[in-house]
């Protein structure tokens, strides 16, 4: 017995539409979607990652909806990847600020981000961009912009890595197929006739 198959969101947060919000959100916000898009992770596990989650080799994600335990990778061959990069950037921002909240993802004042917090910092910075691009006569890249969710962030992470099982991989999933359905959001890259 399956149930009704239901329409999956078909949006896909190209880089134009995420440097307009990005370049709109306060440090907050741009820290909650560089780690929920170089983790692959859902906003819930974005918002929960603390520091304990961190080793030198690995963050260590488990995932609230699934319960699936992950190491994704700080290292490889010796050199940070881009999620490494980034924590030692946040780690030493953090430092220099005097954080000592153990969450990541924290507000200017340094407390633990809450989701409330996290949406109405998005809205405000995706209203913003949009506004700002109306005003410039770009009401196509306006209109692309407020259809914009921070949930998207995980699938144009899982788009933007060629190999599939890859993106499978660091989204949790069992199933290629449940990656390639519901969160590759861009098409197959082929090549013309001639």
């Amino acid at each position: 017995f399956r149930s009704a198959a239901t329409k999956v969101r078909d949006f896909y947060a190209a880089d134009e539409i995420w440097d307009a919000v990005y370049a709109e959100g306060d440090q907050g916000l741009k820290d909650a979607m560089d780690l929920a898009y170089l983790a692959g992770q859902r906003p819930a596990d974005t918002l929960k990652f603390s520091t304990i989650d961190l080793d030198e080799d690995y963050l260590w994600v488990d995932q609230n909806k699934t319960e699936k335990k992950l190491r994704i990778r700080r290292h490889v061959n010796g050199e940070l990847t881009g999620l490494g990069l980034f924590i030692e950037a946040l780690l030493e921002r953090r430092k220099l600020q005097g954080v000592r909240n153990s969450r990541l993802i924290t507000n200017d004042s340094g407390l633990r981000m809450s989701w409330e917090m996290l949406r109405n910092r998005f809205s405000e910075a995706r209203d913003k961009a949009a506004r700002k691009l109306t005003a410039d006569g770009n009401a196509d890249l306006a209109s692309k912009v407020r259809q914009f969710q921070f949930r998207d962030i995980r699938p144009k992470a899982a788009s933007e890595i060629e190999d599939i099982s890859h993106a499978s991989r660091l989204l949790g999933h069992s199933k290629e197929e449940i990656t390639k359905r519901v969160y590759r959001r861009v098409g197959e890259v082929v090549s013309p006739t001639k």
